[in-house]
């Protein structure tokens, strides 16, 4: 038994198969946390406290936004073990090749919302 519905002239299944690599993009770096580190990072190299400042996410937060974002591929951690250790990240080809979509989202925004507020 097929579940597709005939709704305009196209099947309900063909428009999911349509959108789905959107929505599997989205899924990867749409949460709030996520895009926030993820443009962070466009601008180099960072350690996890100079991310935890300047992202504003509790150390918690990152570590597990970090930790996805390592899973899905975007981005790549470093670990100096130097006295004191530190652990850097940084974005990946597939993390750096997002920006040109943040700069267009940007441009967009830019163009269409209001103005963020404070």
């Amino acid at each position: 038994m097929s579940t597709e519905i005939e709704e305009s002239g196209a099947t309900i299944e063909s428009r999911a198969d349509e959108v789905c690599p959107v929505v599997d993009a989205v899924e990867q770096v749409g949460s709030q946390w996520r895009l926030v580190v993820l443009h962070d990072l466009t601008e180099g190299e960072k350690r996890f406290n100079e991310l935890k400042r300047s992202t504003e996410a509790n150390a918690r937060t990152l570590s597990r936004v970090l930790d996805d974002l390592r899973e899905n591929g975007f981005v790549e951690r470093r670990l100096e073990e130097d006295a004191p250790v530190a652990t850097y990240y940084s974005l990946t080809s597939k993390g750096e090749s997002l920006a040109p979509v943040f700069d267009e989202i940007e441009s967009w925004a830019n163009e269409w919302m209001d103005s963020c507020q404070a």
